[in-house]
């Protein structure tokens, strides 16, 4: 009697539940109730109150702060004035403890502030608003990262020095920042080789945002390393579902250096997921890598095809203006002021990045204090940057060109050496030949030997091959451009 008792008493729970979804679903979207309602489970009715199974204490927390006028309100419209919510919570077993403890917890919905109105018609009941979140980042061994946006402060457009090298990527950024997430450049992705201003960039754009936005947008700056390894944490923990909620939660994600997702399928497969959610719901996504999106090793197809639906973006190196610009603004914010024929001989000197100029002007800085010498002229900053400039030029050799090569299209050095008729591998070949040919003295033959002893006709056709494709192919004139700059800056 007391099984059919609760069999009955299960399957009212199951009814009354089905009626409390059917209106929840009218008054949030779809994907919320996707999210936090589906895996509800309703358990048995007791009288008045309702008991449903929820996965974790978190769960239980996020409905309460998040969801507990729509619950409360519901509750009362399909069982009535008195009805009540109490939750089941799952309760996980310690691996190092003896005791068995319990299946699960029981904790009834708090009560009804007196100072909050009864709503007697679901229309009274209030939509949830993605700006009411007051504190999604609450996820125990995480917490770090989701109570604050992780943004430099320092790193705002006005000390971004704009130049041929950026303007592009510089001006989608404020544009970005002006209206995130409801623009064209979703998700923005900006590629650049390393100290060419890409976190400066990103971060702009996010502080723009905290500035003029306030708290209506939660933003979050995390490099791609300290997702994996928060992922990593929350697995270990249990807790991946709800690290999944956390970043569906965040208006604005910046990720740095999403190129260290390679060959991380786990990683790539949750961020997948993670991406589609906020696209679809229009949150800004932006991210930046070393190289161009297909030139990623090791990333799944569906995500290289989702980083090209917005806007693609490259930083390269600063030309010699820019460069004396970038050199100009640091002094101001360091309240110095160098001589132009300093500026001119840094920005003459250190080419391949704006970490380089900021090396170089930190140098003279530290050198002024500790040495206490109130005005450095032009031989005194000579001698104090001697060892940061590279004085020899390096050969450049077809070994090294092969290296660069092959790591700008993320394959094996020895495969360009192989007999193989991979397009990839081909095309890496053939771009490998013809910068050996343009950037060193190696005759044909030589490069064709140290190409797995090919002869020198294959060389020809693969120069003939590349110099066309630069003609007729806006993407081949651009891979070789980038390229011999990597190689020429290399041999500094």
């Amino acid at each position: 009697m007391s099984q059919q008792l609760s069999n009955v008493s299960n399957e009212i729970a199951r009814a009354k539940w089905s009626e409390c979804l059917n209106l929840i679903k009218e008054n949030i979207n779809a994907q919320k109730y996707s999210a936090w309602f589906e895996p509800i489970v309703p358990l048995r009715i007791e009288g008045h109150t309702l008991t449903i199974q929820v996965p974790s204490q978190f769960w239980y927390e996020w409905l309460e702060e998040h969801y507990y006028t729509i619950l409360r309100n519901t509750i009362q419209k399909v069982i009535g004035r008195d009805g009540k919510l109490q939750y089941s919570i799952k309760v996980e077993s310690k691996a190092d403890t003896y005791a068995q403890p319990p299946a699960s917890v029981n904790l009834p919905q708090r009560s009804m502030p007196a100072s909050q109105p009864h709503h007697n018609s679901l229309n009274d009941l209030p939509r949830y608003q993605a700006n009411q979140i007051q504190n999604p980042f609450v996820i125990p061994g995480i917490q770090k990262n989701r109570l604050n946006s992780n943004l430099n402060s320092n790193y705002v457009f006005d000390r971004f020095i704009e130049g041929d090298c950026n303007r592009l990527a510089r001006s989608a950024g404020i544009a970005i920042a002006e209206n995130p997430g409801k623009n064209s450049f979703n998700p923005f992705f900006i590629y650049g080789g390393t100290g060419l201003g890409k976190t400066h960039l990103t971060q702009s754009i996010g502080n723009k945002i905290r500035n003029d936005f306030g708290n209506e947008k939660n933003i979050l700056y995390i490099t791609s390393d300290d997702f994996t390894n928060e992922f990593v944490r929350a697995i270990r923990n249990n807790r991946a579902s709800e690290f999944s909620m956390m970043y569906r939660n965040i208006d604005v994600l910046i990720i740095d250096d999403i190129q260290f997702f390679s060959g991380k399928e786990k990683t790539q497969e949750e961020f997948f997921h993670i991406f589609n959610a906020l696209h679809q719901e229009g949150k800004q996504i932006i991210l930046t890598s070393d190289r161009a999106p297909k030139d990623i090793p090791d990333i799944e197809e569906r995500l290289i095809s989702r980083f090209n639906w917005g806007l693609t973006a490259d930083v390269q190196m600063p030309d010699y203006e820019t460069r004396y610009a970038i050199l100009e603004r640091k002094a101001i914010d360091n309240g110095i002021e160098f001589e132009p024929q300093i500026l001119e001989f840094i920005a003459t000197n250190f080419k391949s990045s704006v970490r380089d100029l900021e090396g170089a002007i930190i140098k003279l800085l530290a050198a002024s204090s500790l040495q206490h010498i109130d005005h450095i002229d032009l031989p005194m900053a000579k001698r104090i940057l001697k060892d940061m400039i590279k004085e020899t030029t390096k050969q450049v050799t077809v070994e090294n060109i092969q290296a660069l090569v092959c790591d700008f299209f993320g394959i094996d050095t020895n495969k360009v050496r192989e007999k193989t008729r991979k397009q990839e591998i081909v095309e890496a070949r053939q771009i490998a030949m013809y910068l050996s040919k343009k950037l060193t003295k190696s005759s044909l033959k030589s490069i064709g030997l140290q190409f797995g002893g090919r002869d020198h006709s294959t060389v020809i056709h693969a120069i003939s091959t590349v110099e066309d494709r630069i003609q007729t192919s806006q993407r081949h004139a651009q891979i070789v451009k980038e390229l011999t700059q990597k190689i020429e800056l290399a041999s500094l």
